[in-house]
């Protein structure tokens, strides 16, 4: 866990991990939760009707598919909040890393829970 007034790595961080569409939290703030997370291919349609989601793109490119709504595609350092209710569904060609904020205790998979792709939650 990190804890505050405690320096973060992000190169350390995502390099301890290998998994895809498997978030992993690398710290904390009132109630939120900064996620790391390595993704390829296609993730899962979903919403999260409580909150909004904020994903940060650090190295690749990543598609997120928005029903009813243009796709929006962001590059290293841009960044797209998804809107609670939104039903969305993320997705990248090649590895791409990401940056997700989040409140405690969000399902990754947020309205469908009982995909393959649901995460535990895990500190790394």
């Amino acid at each position: 866990m990190a804890a505050p007034n405690q320096v973060v790595n992000l190169e350390e961080k995502f390099a301890a991990f290998d998994q895809h569409w498997s978030p992993k939290i690398i710290g904390e703030i009132n109630d939120m939760q900064l996620k790391a997370a390595k993704v390829q291919g296609e993730f899962v349609w979903h919403t999260h009707e409580e909150t909004d989601e904020f994903f940060l793109v650090r190295s690749g490119r990543l598609t997120i598919r928005l029903r009813g709504r243009d796709d929006v595609t962001l590059g290293p350092g841009e960044f797209f909040v998804v809107p609670r209710g939104v039903e969305h569904c993320p997705s990248a060609e090649d590895e791409c890393a990401i940056l997700l904020l989040e409140p405690v205790g969000v399902v990754n998979t947020g309205g469908a829970p009982d995909s393959d792709l649901t995460a535990p939650e895990e500190w790394i």
